[in-house]
């Protein structure tokens, strides 16, 4: 997904966790999430939306701490900012071009890093939200895909905030292969002494794990375990590297 078509899904998937929170309010209990409430989820994903717009503006590294989050005082003034964060997010993000050079956390120093993660935040905190209305959402296929590639491609920069965690991809050769069944995508994960190598192929794994891209998406960061996903091969593999699917 390219940056005009990624920036397209942060409007969609901000726009509809706006919609669940109104429709259930702050205090409503989150299942995907069951440390927080409505209002803590909002104000998550709104506070890193501003932080990103901090960056954006800055073209360089700003410190969360720095920030004027303008927080409404009652939580049930958070839906509304939230959305007027994220319109201000996507605009200032739609006028730099995605090759332009700009600080971020991962291995991919262009604006394009940020509106490629930002629309994987915005719509696994929406896909959170919605389990407060009582059913699961869904995750189109192509930003399921390109979110599980974004996530193992940041896969060790985002452990380093966790470094205690960068144990999990650490191996002796380990290999472990994801076949999405509904789309294109494949990815390798081999856990070398040096940390984790990442190849997209069709290669055989220690241990393979198939499923739609939804499935994977969901298992790779934490938000669902193995159940009602094919797996075959030495399922240890990934047993022992949990840690690396918190997100």
């Amino acid at each position: 997904m390219d940056h005009q078509q990624l920036l397209d899904v942060i409007d969609r998937e901000a726009a509809a966790l706006v919609t669940a929170a109104r429709a259930v309010g702050p205090m409503a209990a989150v299942p995907a999430t069951p440390a927080w409430t409505m209002a803590k989820l909002v104000k998550h994903t709104g506070t890193t939306h501003r932080w990103v717009l901090g960056v954006a503006e800055a073209r360089a590294f700003v410190s969360p701490a720095d920030l004027d989050l303008a927080l409404p005082a009652a939580e049930d003034d958070y839906p509304d900012w939230f959305a007027a964060g994220a319109v201000q997010l996507v605009e200032t993000l739609r006028g730099i071009e995605p090759d332009a050079d700009m600080w971020s956390w991962g291995p991919d120093q262009h604006a394009r890093f940020w509106s490629r993660r930002m629309a994987h935040e915005t719509t696994v905190h929406r896909w959170d939200a919605e389990s407060a209305l009582g059913g699961s959402g869904s995750i189109a296929t192509a930003v399921a895909i390109d979110g599980i590639d974004e996530r193992l491609t940041n896969l060790t920069a985002s452990l380093n905030f966790r470094p205690d965690d960068l144990a999990a991809l650490v191996g002796n050769g380990e290999s472990v292969h994801l076949h999405v069944t509904d789309g294109d995508g494949e990815w390798l994960l081999r856990f070398a002494p040096e940390g984790l190598e990442l190849s997209r192929e069709h290669a055989k794994g220690d241990v393979a794990v198939r499923g739609s891209a939804q499935d994977l998406l969901l298992y790779v960061i934490g938000r669902r375990g193995l159940e009602g996903l094919a797996v075959f091969g030495d399922a240890a593999v990934l047993e022992s590297r949990d840690a690396m699917r918190m997100f």
